[in-house]
């Protein structure tokens, strides 16, 4: 992820991805009541700007991620903005052992594509859950590889709707539903192209 350490410093610098975060947010409180008495974990959170856009509406959040850079950029920005319910993680649910905590939700914006093992991860989700508690994943519809410009090959080409639902049902989810939550335009040779990112709901049971 040393990819990531160096792109931290700039990451905020992109209107595109601050206005991504915010309308997730959007479509996140549109799908479920939020409360602040629910403590969130956020994993693959980068500079936190999905956990920003969603901090007055949630109690305690711990945000986690892999990259040491973006996770000094998120500690800077906690510590200017004086926020007390944001609390950072260097977190690899790949490799490490589950932490202690359970979340009444957990919540990702375009992670799971990046994750080899995207099943398993989706698991480890399951089991930091609360009996009831919400999952959360926004990320890339089935794509035919084009949209990695940067020359990425161990990623995901997105994942289909229906596939997702029945994996997620069959590891004790409910109540799964789907939203187009935004759309990433890119230009692509000498066109335009649109790559929907959905949002993902799914209950515990």
């Amino acid at each position: 992820m040393s990819n990531f350490d160096e792109l931290a410093k700039d990451w905020d610098s992109d209107p595109k991805r601050m206005e991504r975060a915010r309308t997730v947010a959007d479509a996140i409180r549109r799908s479920i009541r939020l409360s602040t008495n629910m403590n969130a974990l956020e994993y693959g959170c980068g500079t936190g700007l999905l956990s920003f856009a969603l901090q007055h509406d949630l109690g305690q959040i711990t945000l986690a991620d892999t990259s040491q850079g973006m996770l000094d950029v998120l500690r800077e920005k906690i510590a200017s903005a004086g926020v007390t319910n944001m609390h950072p993680l260097r977190l690899d649910l790949s490799t490490e052992p589950l932490p202690a905590e359970r979340y009444d939700l957990t919540y990702s914006l375009m992670t799971l594509h990046h994750i080899h093992d995207a099943r398993g991860l989706l698991m480890k989700f399951r089991d930091l859950l609360t009996p009831g508690g919400y999952l959360l994943v926004a990320d890339l519809d089935k794509e035919d590889g084009s949209f990695h410009t940067d020359g990425s090959t161990d990623v995901h080409l997105g994942f289909d709707r229906n596939e997702l639902q029945k994996s997620v049902e069959a590891m004790g989810f409910r109540n799964v539903r789907f939203s187009t939550a935004y759309e990433i335009r890119k230009k692509i040779g000498n066109e335009e192209k649109a790559f929907p990112v959905f949002l993902m709901v799914a209950q515990k049971i």
